[in-house]
């Protein structure tokens, strides 16, 4: 590259997504250095690389409620803007070439928002966040209105004013010092407030340090003052220490002694209502047994329970003959029922009843049948005097009445199956019978024992048991117990006695004590804790009083004594006047300083006025030129009234302010006047790509060309890059500038 090339405005050529949103290493480009397309469909992500664009260069977005921040899930937001710088060689500039030379790429980079950018950030210098979101990014909600309008206005003319830094700027900066010379904040050293209190503080504290001095000479004369006074009120309290600690060691011995006297003397009641409880148990337990069993000896209460162990075996054993005489009994008498109620018994009788019928029938039929055969045989041999019928007829007769007879006999003759059911049931009666005689002769037995055993328990003192043998041990036991708690309740009263003799004793020491403390106290013969409590108190009201009198007298000294300690070394009076020339000197510099702030805020304020009445009307005029070819003429003109409020006029002369306009009219008229700002503004932001995400979606096909040619007016000396979903309007800028760069996504 020749030494004598010059510098053209750089502008993007492509955007590195490392990671933003759901792109990671992402590569879009290259871009023109004027009118850029960048065609996707919905949810390409034409949205997340325009946010992107502003994030590298201005900070990216923080998280506030749920606006979307494009942060990746597992990394942070990161990566680069590659811009490039084209020069054009002397040579090519005079022959009228407009062949670019060799280009320079610069790199911008952002990871976190603390690390800021990274790269040559001279490129971004000369406009803040707000300018970009409001002029350089824009949106279809962004062009229903213009936010600090006369702000934004100030900061793009004035910053295309052709000097090194904006006017906007500087004045910014020299109101910002001016504020400082005159704030009251803490750390601005070169505040005209601030020095002018430390001035006053460091008077007041000068006068305060000679008054100081003279107040140390009469401290010294306190200080030497007091030495001898603290020697005797220090031997003093030393005498009434030692009274109250030997008059408080006296008095907790005696609370002691005190103490062992109640103590002893609700033992030794204790143990009296014992006695009198332990005497009224041991006749309770007495009268709850028989007197006989009460005087039972050892031999005697073993001797009465063999007995009662030898009837209990002999009652088990009757017993176990009565149990085995009722099972026996209840076995026969069940046998006995059974043969009553079997099913053998009734099956036969309903046999018997079968044949019985049989017979009686066969015994009446057959009879009749032969009867009633040979009397007409008989009848018709007599008729006909024949012998043979007469005697066929008779022998038939005959025999009939023979079946009749037989029939007879067969009836009333007993059956042999009902002999041996009659003789079974005979038997099993008969054991029954027996079974039953077995058991009334065990519980004779039984009921014999029982009467003995209750008169031998009754003859020993044990007719409480009612007979019972179990209950006649019981009795035993707890005679047995009443005795053993008897001899126990005797040991207990003993031993009470004689614990109560032992407190008797130590009552009548603790007294001894008591007296013998109380006369080398010198309280006199009826002294008591209350009196000795009094005597304290008036002690330690005394050493109260003069240790109240030694700590003020010690506190003061120490106090004296620090202070001329330390006035010895003081220099601060030489200090403060130091200090106080010092103040006035910068105070003084301050205030030149301050004059020549405010001389500088007129002059610019001048200037930037006298700019702004130059370059505003050219920014509207721009602005109705560029509305009225968006509108094909239906509004003419842009212009802002004395009260600083946006006005249209249509083309014939119907005023109107943007709240009243359609939505694709206010946003031409706020995309006209933003073009209007950026023609007028040329210098300002160079580098910086004007960013248009959809905005030409709420424009008809007619206004939506003229829109375009305005964009591409604006591509002429500004790169622009719009994005959209929609190939209409890729083919109206594509007609407005055939040169127009196409990005798909």
């Amino acid at each position: 590259m020749s030494g004598n090339d010059a510098p053209q405005a750089p502008y993007l050529k492509l955007i590195k997504m490392t990671s933003f949103g759901a792109f990671t290493n992402e590569v879009v480009g290259p871009f023109s250095p004027h009118l850029n397309v960048v065609f996707g469909s919905n949810e390409a992500g034409k949205t997340t690389l325009a946010s992107f664009v502003g994030g590298v260069l201005f900070g990216w977005e923080e998280a506030r409620g749920n606006r979307n921040i494009y942060k990746p899930l597992n990394a942070e937001r990161s990566g680069s803007l590659f811009f490039a710088r084209d020069r054009i060689g002397d040579a090519d500039k005079a022959n009228g070439s407009n062949e670019f030379g060799e280009a320079e790429e610069i790199e911008l980079a952002r990871t976190k928002n603390a690390d800021g950018l990274v790269g040559d950030a001279s490129l971004v210098a000369d406009i803040d966040k707000e300018t970009f979101q409001t002029m350089f990014s824009l949106t279809s909600d962004e062009l229903r209105s213009l936010r600090n309008t006369t702000d934004v206005t100030a900061k793009l003319l004035t910053a295309g004013s052709g000097t090194g830094a904006s006017p906007a700027h500087a004045l910014a900066d020299v109101q910002a010092q001016l504020a400082e010379y005159t704030s009251r904040a803490a750390g601005i050293e070169h505040s005209i407030v601030n020095l002018t209190a430390r001035q006053n503080e460091l008077r007041a504290r000068m006068a305060l340090a000679a008054d100081e001095a003279e107040r140390f000479k009469q401290q010294d004369k306190e200080f030497h003052e007091l030495e001898p006074r603290r020697d005797e009120l220090n031997e003093r309290l030393d005498e009434l220490n030692n009274r109250i600690e030997a008059l408080s060691a006296y008095r907790a011995k005696l609370q002691k002694l005190e103490e062992e006297h109640v103590q002893f003397i609700a033992e030794r009641d204790r143990l009296r209502e014992e006695e009198a409880s332990l005497e009224s148990t041991r006749q309770a337990q007495a009268h709850r047994v028989d007197a006989a069993l009460m005087g039972l000896s050892g031999a005697e209460d073993r001797a009465l329970r063999d007995r009662i162990d030898a009837y209990l075996d002999e009652q088990a054993k009757i017993g176990h003959r009565v149990d085995v005489a009722k099972e026996n009994h209840a076995a026969s008498k069940a046998s006995y029922e059974a043969l009553l109620e079997s099913g053998d018994r009734r099956e036969a009788e309903d046999r018997a009843r079968r044949q019985r019928r049989v017979q009686v029938a066969l015994s009446v039929v057959l009879p009749l049948v032969f009867l009633c055969a040979g009397v007409p045989v008989l009848i018709h041999g007599r008729h006909i005097t024949s012998l043979s019928f007469t005697a066929l007829g008779i022998g038939l007769i005959v025999f009939a009445l023979l079946l009749a007879g037989a029939a007879l006999v067969m009836l009333f003759r007993p059956s042999k199956a009902d002999e041996e059911r009659a003789e079974r049931l005979e038997n099993a009666h008969w054991v029954m019978l027996q079974d039953q005689k077995k058991l009334e002769s065990c519980r004779s037995d039984q009921d014999e024992l029982a009467e003995q055993i209750g008169a031998y328990l009754a003859g020993e003192g044990l007719s409480e048991a009612g007979g019972s043998l179990r209950r006649a041990r019981a009795l035993l036991d707890e005679a047995k117990d009443v005795r053993a708690d008897a001899t126990l309740f005797e040991q207990k009263r003993q031993a009470c006695l004689a614990r109560r003799s032992a407190i008797e004793d130590s009552l009548a020491d603790v007294a001894r004590q008591q007296e013998r403390i109380y006369a080398r106290i010198d309280l006199g013969p009826n002294a008591t804790l209350v009196s000795l409590d009094a005597e304290i108190a008036r002690r330690t009201q005394q050493r109260t009083s003069l240790l109240d009198t030694f700590e003020h007298m010690n506190r003061r000294y120490g106090e004296l004594k620090q202070e001329l300690t330390q006035a010895k070394h003081l220099k601060e009076f030489d200090e403060l006047k130091l200090s106080y020339q010092q103040v006035r000197t910068r105070q003084n510099e301050s205030a030149r300083d301050y004059a020549r702030l405010l001389l500088a805020k007129r002059m610019l304020e001048a200037a930037i006025a006298a700019w702004e009445s130059k370059s505003q009307p050219e920014v509207y005029r721009q602005a109705s030129r560029l509305l009225k070819i968006m509108t094909e003429g239906r509004w003419a003109k842009v212009a802002m009234t004395p009260e600083g409020r946006l006005q249209v006029t249509d083309a014939v002369k119907n005023v109107r302010e943007p709240v009243h306009l359609s939505l694709g009219t206010c946003q031409q008229l706020y995309l006209s006047l933003r073009i209007a700002l950026l023609l007028t503004a040329d210098n300002v932001g160079r580098a910086i790509p004007i960013l248009a995400d959809d905005i030409l979606v709420n424009f008809d096909a007619s206004r939506r060309r003229g829109a375009a040619r305005a964009l591409t007016e604006l591509a002429a000396s500004r790169q622009v890059i719009l994005f959209t979903c929609h190939e209409e309007i890729v083919a109206a800028l594509q007609e407005a500038d055939p040169q127009a760069t196409i990005v798909e996504l």
